[in-house]
């Protein structure tokens, strides 16, 4: 998503130049290239998908919502272990219109996932509940800190349901340090995902991630905190930002490289 003006096959010819070595997808454009095709693109260049984004929202109230949320989550499932990963991340959902109950809400993730987590592990996916900043709440994820993430996840085993911990959402907790502490010390990050926070934010909100190094987060120190956990799997750059998506893709995956490692590293 970082580099979305990019095909895909632009994307892994030009990871390939760079030597980056693995990619994280989302379904859209992996649908716009054709699932198997992108599947047997990412085996030829020899290129891991890290996870695949995303689903979830499954706070929905009425029954017909929820069947059609579960059914759209089993695709994704399946559509990941078609392309190699073992990793789907799942944006829990806000608020459905006129409700206002969030505990509620995070009861219904919980039943959703009682039915999704087997259906993932028969093959070879696992879940991974990305908590989003609280400004999401009301219309994306009712999720927003990795304690809650956990507190859902830890009802399931830990090899079929984890969490994401993503920089951009998670900075700000004073409690999110400890919480990578105790999801590391249970195997439960799936996916660690690095993104910067600018201000101001742009109008809509969503599209406004830093690029790495522009921001207020210590990254580095990020990386070090997830890393002793143990955790040693690779790590996504993913920023939503029209000023980037405006620029050459290449361009910008050369730049996002650079930052990565004078910020990260």
């Amino acid at each position: 998503m970082t580099v979305r003006q990019l095909k895909l096959p632009s994307l892994v010819e030009a990871c390939d130049r760079l030597g980056i070595p693995a990619v994280g997808l989302w379904r859209e454009p992996v649908a716009a290239h054709g699932l198997e095709a992108a599947a047997r693109l990412m085996r030829d260049a020899g290129l891991t998908v890290t996870s695949l984004c995303r689903g979830g929202f499954l706070t929905a109230i009425e029954p017909a919502g929820r069947a059609c949320a579960l059914d759209d989550n089993r695709a994704a499932i399946d559509e990941a272990a078609t392309l190699g990963t073992d990793t789907l991340v799942l944006v829990a959902g806000g608020l459905p219109p006129g409700a206002r109950d969030l505990a509620a809400a995070r009861e219904r993730i919980a039943e959703a996932l009682s039915s999704l987590a087997p259906y993932a592990a028969e093959r070879g996916v696992r879940l991974a509940i990305e908590p989003l900043h609280p400004m999401y709440a009301a219309d994306r994820c009712v999720v927003s800190t990795l304690d809650q993430a956990l507190d859902l996840a830890e009802r399931f085993p830990a090899d079929q349901v984890g969490v994401v911990v993503d920089t951009y959402h998670v900075w700000w907790d004073d409690r999110a340090p400890a919480a990578v502490d105790r999801a590391g010390a249970t195997g439960r990050i799936h996916s660690f995902q690095l993104a910067d926070w600018t201000t101001p934010l742009p109008a809509g909100v969503l599209n406004g991630r830093g690029q790495l190094g522009d921001g207020a987060i210590d990254l580095r120190s990020w990386r070090e905190r997830v890393e002793s956990t143990g955790w040693s799997g690779s790590i996504e750059v993913e920023l939503f930002n029209d000023g980037l998506w405006a620029r050459d893709g290449v361009e910008v995956l050369v730049e996002t490289t650079r930052r990565y490692l004078a910020h990260v590293f």
